[in-house]
């Protein structure tokens, strides 16, 4: 998979592809409107790249303060984007890997 439209195009599916690494599985978990479990496959892995996303889940919920936290544990700056945008900047990060 090379673009967000493809990626937005698997949210029609029942589960994401197994083979997608937890942070891009935890952003489809979102897309499709289940925070808590798109929080779960985050909440206990150390990495940046689950740090980045943690942070943004916690800024959708509105805890800025923990958002914080995770921003600067994955050494990115506390987002100013809207929440969409930093979603979309977030799966075009992970698809370009």
């Amino acid at each position: 998979m090379k673009a967000l439209t493809d990626f937005k195009a698997t949210l029609t599916g029942p589960t994401p592809d197994a083979s997608w690494a937890a942070p891009l599985r935890s952003l489809w978990y979102d897309a499709k409107g289940d925070w808590h479990r798109a929080h779960a496959l985050v909440d206990q892995l150390q990495d940046a790249d689950a740090a980045w996303v943690h942070a943004y889940l916690h800024r959708k919920e509105g805890d800025s303060w923990n958002a914080g936290y995770w921003y600067r544990k994955a050494g990115k700056p506390h987002a100013t984007a809207t929440l969409d945008e930093e979603w979309e900047q977030l799966v075009i990060n992970f698809l370009g890997r």
